[in-house]
Order: C-alpha cells, then structure tokens, then sequence
C-alpha cells in the first residue's frame, strides 16, 4: 500500500492552516496515496491557552475537521487526522488533544483522546505543562480500516511501551503516532523510540510531524522537530521527511508484519509474573 505524511508548521489561526493541508492531501491523492496522515495539533500549534480558548473550536463545528472530512470523500481516501485541539464541556473548562480516523466516504470512524500528558522540563529554556491546557484521555484505540487494523497513540505516548503493545495484542498492524515534537528531545528520542515501537510490536509505525518554527499571533513561539518517519516491523527506517514542510510518499507491504511476527514471535511470547519487590521494602 502507498501511504502520504504531511508535514506541517501550523501557526496558531486555524482557518490558515487549512489551505495548505488540503494542498497536500491533492497532492498525496494524485501520486497514488491510500492513506494520509496528518501531524498532531493538525489544527493550531500555540503555547497561550488564552488564545486557544479564543480560536480553537467544539468538534462539531470545527472547520479544519470539516474541511478534511470533506476532503477526504471528494479524493476516496483514509485519512488519520493526527489530533486536533478542541474546546470541551469539562467543567474545568480543559481541552482535549483528539485524534481522527476518516474513511473514504468522509465519516469519523475512530476518535482517540491523548492519554499521556506532556508535563516536563527539558532545559532552562524548554518547560511544558500540557495536562493545564489538556485533560487527558483513558481509552485506547484500535480502528478497523479496510487495509489492516490501526492502534492510535499521539506524542508523547510514544513513551509509554506498554500502551503499543496493547495495541498490538488487540490486533493492530500499523501504529499512528502523530507528533508535534520538542527538538531537543527529537534529536535525542524520536528516531530511537520509534524504531523500538516498531520492533517489540512487529508493526509498521508511521508517525507524521510537525516541524520548524510556528507563527503566532499571542504567545512564544513554538519550535518543533520534524522527522516524520515510516518504520518497518523490523525496525528499519522506510523514509524520513526531514525538517521542512511536505510531504513524504511510502511503498509498503503489510505481509511484513506476519513475517517479522513469524520470524521472532515475542508479540506472543508474554507471560505473567510476580514481583518486583525493592530490597529496602519492608514486608507487610
């Protein structure tokens, strides 16, 4: 199957990320993509609540979720949207970091809520608090498509190994992890993180990103990293897209998960266990 990563440096105005997206899913669809992805907050990249709560949007009338919707039945294609910050009822007045899946007909046929919260301080400089802006979800998400099941994850989930491997054991044969990351962990983790995903799932990650440095109305700019990247089920790196906006085009055979799983079966290979207990624990 041929699949296409946009990548993007979306600024804080919704409405202006629109065009460009839309651009790109043309362009994918036209050189033969099944399956688009978009990056995490596809939508608005922005480190003031004050303006999210000003632009962003309920998601029945999000118009960025609209438009791609919409989008996605004019071409025929899958699209995974890779979040979208959205406003919520929560009486704490939180938003929620959501991710899509999109059939060709346009409908929503999955909906994934970030779990993981991005709450670390990095250096003096770099200092993020998502879990103020964002409550985070408790549901994790496998969604049938047509060309193989696919477990949904965002960002900073892509830490937590546990979750993608229960994606896994609950079927899945790609693993999406849409991202919008820091550069300095970027430059450390992300190739590193995703390759294992990969390996000790036997999936194909694809994980399309934003990147560079995002325009913004109010508030500090935003850098991000970059590197959207297509990960074999034996951990090899299919395509990287780099640090500039676009797109990234990549060929793929799903019967690679069957045979990497056949070949070192440890997907099927957990066994239960006891303990551990710390030395200095006393006992009860």
């Amino acid at each position: 199957m041929r699949v296409g990563l946009l990548q993007l440096t979306s600024g804080d105005t919704p409405e202006a990320n629109i065009p460009q997206i839309l651009t790109y899913m043309r362009d994918v669809a036209a050189r033969g993509a099944e399956f688009i992805l978009t990056p995490e907050v596809t939508n608005c990249v922005s480190l003031s609540r004050k303006h999210q709560q000003e632009v962003l949007h309920f998601e029945e009338d999000d118009p960025t979720l609209t438009a791609i919707c919409a989008e996605a039945k004019a071409l025929g294609v899958w699209v995974l949207i890779g979040s979208l910050g959205l406003k919520t009822n929560d009486v704490d007045g939180r938003f929620a970091n959501r991710s899509f899946m999109i059939s060709p007909e346009g409908e929503i046929k999955a909906r994934y809520d970030k779990i993981h919260m991005f709450d670390v301080d990095i250096d003096e400089t770099e200092s993020f608090r998502e879990s103020s802006g964002y409550r985070p979800g408790d549901q994790a998400v496998v969604v049938e498509t047509d060309f193989a099941p696919v477990g949904m994850s965002i960002c900073y989930d892509l830490r937590f190994a546990h979750l993608h491997r229960a994606l896994a054991h609950a079927g899945a044969k790609i693993l999406t992890i849409p991202a919008a990351f820091s550069p300095v962990s970027g430059a450390a983790h992300w190739h590193v993180l995703l390759r294992a995903r990969a390996i000790e799932t036997g999936c194909f990650v694809i994980a399309p990103a934003q990147c560079g440095t995002h325009s913004a109305q109010s508030g500090p700019l935003r850098k991000t990293y970059g590197h959207s990247l297509v990960v074999s089920p034996w951990g090899e790196i299919l395509a990287d897209g780099g640090v500039e906006p676009g797109v990234t085009l990549v060929d793929f055979d799903l019967k690679e998960v069957d045979k990497c799983r056949r070949m070192i079966p440890s997907i099927a290979h957990d066994r239960p266990f006891a303990g551990p207990v710390c030395p200095s624990q006393k006992t009860l």
